[in-house]
């Protein structure tokens, strides 16, 4: 049962290695891969010098903070309320509703921002012309649009991600529930001394798989928000993803692409062994190794 996972992984993931060496070359059609001439570091050299490593890093940790930290504590929230719910035709139209959101494609998504958000022809900007107030150009202000990325987010993501605690908090043992009712325990006190202990081990190990991608930023969400070319933007919603994109398709640089790339995974991987050997550290019962 295992061989398909493998065979995944070896294809996907270990087959393509060597096509990190992109990273150190300064690649060209006529010469291919192992015979373009050779850099060392001047790739991520040019990323240093000119600033955009550091911007695109932050950014991509950031949007990744606020999706991991807000989106688990959002879930973990929704799941409990759900849990509460006595109504079972009440808690699954629920559940059906909030979970429609996660099948909306993010072209979607992105048409229905534009559709609000547009200067000339937006539902935002007509509302404000309607009242006698100045119209507001989203698409030119890049500080409104980490809220903005975050809330989308959060609202297609939510109802998705609550279905793991939710499964999670089916896995108590009702007798312990029932006990603590017996002891004269009311809602609060079940959720907070028995529902978000019994849900610590989960979210560490949520947690820990989301670290990984720390540095894998949302380019299906922002791409499709914002685009990849909007250069009034850059500073708050260009990621490493969009930067990347733009390498290839704009510059065909694979070589600056690659580089990025390849610091993009070193440094997930090095906050997943910093994160684990944390855990580890303070609740080795909940570390991944």
């Amino acid at each position: 049962m295992c061989l398909p996972a493998i065979a995944f992984f070896l294809i996907f993931a270990y087959l393509p290695m060597p096509g990190l060496y992109l990273a150190f070359i300064k690649y060209n059609y006529t010469d291919g891969i192992f015979r373009s001439p050779f850099v060392h570091w001047d790739n991520f050299r040019f990323l240093v010098i000119t600033g955009d490593l550091w911007r695109l890093t932050a950014n991509t940790v950031l949007y990744n903070l606020a999706f991991i930290l807000l989106g688990n504590v959002l879930q973990i929230f929704v799941a409990i309320l759900l849990n509460e719910v006595r109504k079972k035709w009440f808690k699954k139209l629920t559940q059906t509703l909030m979970f429609l959101p996660y099948f909306i494609s993010f072209v979607l998504i992105g048409l229905i921002a534009y559709n609000i958000l547009s200067y000339d022809y937006g539902l935002l900007n007509v509302i404000l012309k309607s009242v006698g107030a100045d119209p507001v150009k989203t698409y030119s202000n890049p500080h409104i649009w980490p809220f903005i990325i975050v809330l989308t987010y959060l609202w297609q993501s939510t109802g998705y991600g609550s279905i793991v605690y939710f499964a999670a908090i089916m896995g108590l043992d009702s007798e312990i529930v029932e006990a603590a009712e017996i002891d004269g325990a009311n809602a609060f006190q079940r959720i907070r001394y028995i529902v978000l202990p019994w849900l610590k081990p989960t979210f560490i190990i949520l947690l820990l798989f989301s670290l990984g991608g720390v540095l894998r930023g949302n380019f299906g969400l922002i791409y499709n928000l914002v685009g990849a070319n909007n250069t009034a933007l850059y500073a708050t919603t260009d990621i490493i993803e969009t930067y990347v994109f733009r390498s290839l398709m704009n510059n065909f640089n694979f070589s600056l692409g690659s580089a990025v790339s390849l610091y993009q995974s070193v440094f997930g991987f090095l906050v997943v062994i910093t994160a684990n050997w944390l855990v580890k550290k303070f609740s080795p019962d909940n570390s991944l190794f």
